[in-house]
């Protein structure tokens, strides 16, 4: 059977080696759990109970999870401890507590005569394929809105960062889930993607990764008919108005770009900042930047941990390259370290670009690392037009005391998520998701949740007045 090697990016070293999981056996085992097995039938208020359990599962591994997080993306483990495993936690807890809110059936008022309700049923074998850069928070975002409506589970992780998956599956078993209705695939998607993605007994896929590969996946599913969310790539723009709190902004911008290395869709790669602060920003922003220290995710003292591969690495260092070919300048970063402690593992100095054109390849594509493109406007117009100058629409933010304002740009902004004087915050209650390039659909919230159901319309006559259908052909 075949395996694959999980690896440290930190140290390059191997940290465990999975075994290739059995497609079609996990494909039929998800397929009985759903249309032979019990967990469909059961109530809402049993599977609260069943996700519960699997919240308070993760809880007494929180410590071994967090770790293990860090080891296999290399993320610093503080990131890990305090953002995502109490978010994926708390995501499991919020689904149990409110599906019987959100999944109730309803009834609608008709002008006309008649009754009707809707209904929210589960819509089968759920394919949820997971990225690299989140990989145990992302996968309990879609798996507890999933399991909460009713489905079955294949659940597809990255195959660079499988294990706090079969962490969680362990988890779910400890949970006593019946048999089939979670199937962690450990296998690599471009191997497997055709066959998962057009297979008949699969009948909805959740995808979160790039767009190129989400487009690949469309044309698979289009063999037939699937439900698709897409949460795809993104290139975020902050705009940094003239009336913001300077120092507030300037650290939530290098949050905003270096967190988790970069590497996140909503990463604010391109920054707009009112040229009347333009040069005492730049020069915070740049000199901030320099300081982040890079290490090992389990020392406490780091700030940045390593790119995910050194292929990736590769991929991030030519639009370096390119950029600078292009005229840009760079103010500091953007190469590889010359530590000897961080010459095994796959870091990368954090890159701050400055006199970058909106027509070149590093304002408009995606680089999913730590490099960010500074750029200079005038008037609030020209901000949001540079803003949603993007084939992207997934997030931006907005830098102002001016809440008036803000909000009123906010309106004009191209894209599924707008934040006012904050970053990156995800809630339980809220939907999330992007527009044109960045995909469609909605994860998290009533409208995320409802995503992973079928709504069914139920009308219905009392009968006391024969409806008008009853005459139309009365001779």
């Amino acid at each position: 059977m075949k395996t694959d090697k999980v690896i440290n990016p930190a140290t390059g070293e191997v940290i465990a080696e999975v075994k290739h999981s059995d497609i079609p056996k996990a494909i039929e085992q998800a397929h009985q759990a759903f249309h032979q097995g019990p967990w469909p039938k059961l109530s809402l208020g049993e599977r609260k109970n069943y996700l519960l359990r699997i919240a308070k599962g993760m809880l007494d591994k929180a410590q071994e999870l967090a770790e293990l997080e860090t080891k296999n993306t290399g993320k610093p483990l503080k990131e890990s401890t305090f953002m995502d495993i109490p978010s994926s936690i708390k995501t499991f807890e919020y689904f149990a507590n409110n599906l019987e809110r959100y999944l109730s059936p309803e009834e609608i008022t008709l002008e006309a005569e008649g009754v009707s309700h809707l209904h929210y049923e589960p819509r089968g074998v759920t394919l949820l394929i997971v990225p690299w850069n989140y990989p145990l928070l992302i996968a309990s975002w879609k798996m507890a809105q999933s399991l909460a409506c009713g489905n079955t589970i294949l659940l597809k992780p990255s195959s660079l960062t499988p294990l706090t998956a079969l962490m969680l599956s362990e988890i779910i078993q400890e949970a006593g889930l019946p048999e089939g209705v979670v199937n962690v695939l450990n296998v690599r998607g471009g191997e497997v993607g055709p066959l998962l993605c057009s297979h008949p007994d699969i009948d909805m896929i959740s995808f979160t990764g790039s767009t190129s590969s989400g487009k690949e996946i469309m044309r698979f599913a289009s063999s037939n008919t699937k439900k698709l969310i897409m949460e795809l790539g993104g290139k975020s723009a902050s705009i940094v108005m003239a009336d913001c709190d300077l120092e507030a902004t300037v650290n939530a911008a290098l949050t905003s770009i270096f967190l988790n290395q970069g590497q996140m869709c909503t990463a604010m790669s391109r920054i707009l900042v009112d040229k009347r602060i333009a040069k005492e920003f730049i020069e915070q922003f740049t000199e901030k930047a320099k300081r982040i220290k890079l290490g090992n995710g389990l020392d406490p003292e780091t700030q940045m941990g390593p790119l995910i591969s050194a292929e990736h690495r590769e991929g991030v260092l030519s639009f370096v390259e390119e950029a600078k070919a292009e005229g840009a300048r760079l103010l500091c970063g953007g190469k590889i370290p010359d530590k000897a402690e961080l010459n095994k593992g796959f870091f990368f100095e954090p890159a701050v670009f400055t006199d970058v054109k909106p027509d070149m390849k590093i304002f408009q594509e995606e680089v999913f690392g730590p490099v960010v493109s500074m750029l200079e406007f005038s008037q609030e117009e020209e901000a949001v037009k540079l803003a949603n100058d993007s084939s992207f629409g997934l997030a931006a933010s907005i830098w102002s005391k001016d809440l008036e304002k803000a909000e009123r740009i906010s309106k004009d902004i191209c894209a599924g998520t707008v934040w006012i004087n904050t970053y990156g915050m995800f809630y339980n209650e809220a939907p999330y998701g992007g527009f044109k390039g960045s995909g469609f659909g909605k994860e998290l919230g009533k409208e995320g949740l409802r995503e992973y159901c079928r709504t069914k319309h139920i009308n219905s006559n009392s009968l006391e007045e024969k409806p008008l259908v009853s005459f139309w052909y009365a001779f």
